[in-house]
């Protein structure tokens, strides 16, 4: 797993790696513009929504909500993130903070319509998710919902099938997401596949 100063040294390269594994298709991004499009067009049906993003990195997603009349909020452990993303969105309140510990104070003052974790949550273990996603949950609007778009599974079975497939190249530092299981906790969760490693999970308030 990296760490902030990790993710400071990757992050001028960031856009840039992600973008060589989506056009390939390979794990881990494989689908990652796709997730980012899909996430955009929902909460674009929503005029001024105000949007959270955990750990938003570079702000490739937030900044085009952000250029379209979204409200922008986040949360991020890497202070070079939080600088290149301020340059696209000078007025977004972006604040740096480990989200294993949870959310920094000046965005518990808050609520959401939508809170959105793209490729960040799987740096939480399983038991961290769950108090993380209640504690989300808790400064949703009414109707607000949760958007994550991650390396993510129905099922531990096509996770398993997907980590022998990738052998040596799975990262086994990172939890990722298994919708079954996150059911047993939110059971209104749904999850749309997207490509072999991805999908979206959606809870709802």
């Amino acid at each position: 797993m990296l760490d902030n100063k990790g993710f400071d040294l990757w992050a001028d390269g960031y856009d840039e790696s992600v973008g060589i594994s989506n056009e390939d298709n390979t794990y881990p991004f494989a689908g990652y513009k796709r997730i980012l499009g899909r996430i955009y067009e929902f909460i674009m049906q929503r005029p001024s929504a105000s949007v959270l993003d955990i750990g938003f990195g570079t702000g490739t997603l937030t900044t085009k909500l952000y250029e379209n009349g979204c409200v922008i909020y986040g949360q991020d452990f890497s202070e070079r993130m939080i600088e290149l993303a301020s340059e696209k969105m000078p007025d977004a309140e972006l604040y740096q903070g480990d989200f294993t510990q949870g959310l920094v104070d000046p965005l518990k003052l808050n609520s959401y319509d939508f809170i959105v974790a793209t490729y960040s949550i799987h740096h939480l273990t399983d038991s961290q998710k769950i108090r993380f996603l209640r504690e989300l949950l808790g400064h949703l609007n009414d109707d607000g919902k949760i958007l994550i778009g991650d390396v993510a599974f129905e099922s531990r079975d096509e996770l398993n099938r997907c980590r022998k497939e990738n052998g040596d190249g799975w990262d086994d530092d990172e939890f990722y997401c298994v919708a079954e299981e996150l059911r047993a906790e939110f059971p209104n969760l749904t999850f749309e596949k997207i490509s072999f490693c991805s999908g979206i999970l959606m809870i709802s308030k």
